[in-house]
């Protein structure tokens, strides 16, 4: 919890020690998301190498509420808009991680393609997941944290993409858990 109050009391400028440039900036990020890109805790999600609209999309909706998380909507209350642009710039210019995630197992793989296919997943993430602007990358992202997204979405815990919500309702929780362990692998 200290090194979010410090992270959000760095990035917001009120604290004598401002950091001046982007780069600066960044490194407080990497508190959470990782010094090198792959968060230690499997449940925050990797940033390095996402797609910048994407990215900073998901901090305007932790500035406005649309997105909720203890950590990030603490951190982003008062981040202006500059900032917000610059970082997701910043992150989506650094090569994505090699997590060292196995790839799935057979059964894993087979039920995530019925899955997949039935959601018609490919449609707006690509077909090799890597997304596209506002579309997140899902290939290689931590395996606990694409769980966790998507059963928020199938819970209607996390809203502020309405059209997941339906989604995955359509799937069912061993899917998910099926699907991601198939894009941690990728």
């Amino acid at each position: 919890m200290m090194r979010i109050a410090l992270a959000a009391l760095l990035l917001t400028g009120s604290a004598a020690a401002d950091p001046e440039s982007i780069d600066e900036k960044a490194v407080l990020c990497g508190a959470c998301h990782g010094l090198k890109g792959v968060p230690e805790d499997k449940s925050i999600p990797i940033i390095w190498g996402q797609n910048p609209g994407y990215l900073y999309l998901q901090f305007r909706d932790f500035q406005k509420g649309a997105r909720k998380d203890e950590r990030m909507s603490a951190v982003a209350k008062n981040v202006v808009k500059e900032d917000a642009l610059a970082l997701a710039e910043y992150f989506a210019a650094r090569p994505w991680p090699n997590t060292g995630a196995p790839a799935a197992s057979k059964a894993d793989a087979d039920a995530a393609a019925v899955a997949i296919k039935s959601v018609v997943c490919t449609s707006c993430h690509l077909e090799e997941f890597q997304g596209d602007s506002s579309v997140p990358r899902l290939a290689g992202q931590q395996r606990d944290y694409l769980l966790k997204t998507m059963t928020d979405f199938r819970n209607r815990t996390r809203a502020n993409n309405p059209g997941m919500l339906d989604l995955m309702n359509t799937v069912t929780p061993e899917q998910l858990s099926a699907i991601a362990a198939y894009l941690a692998g990728l």
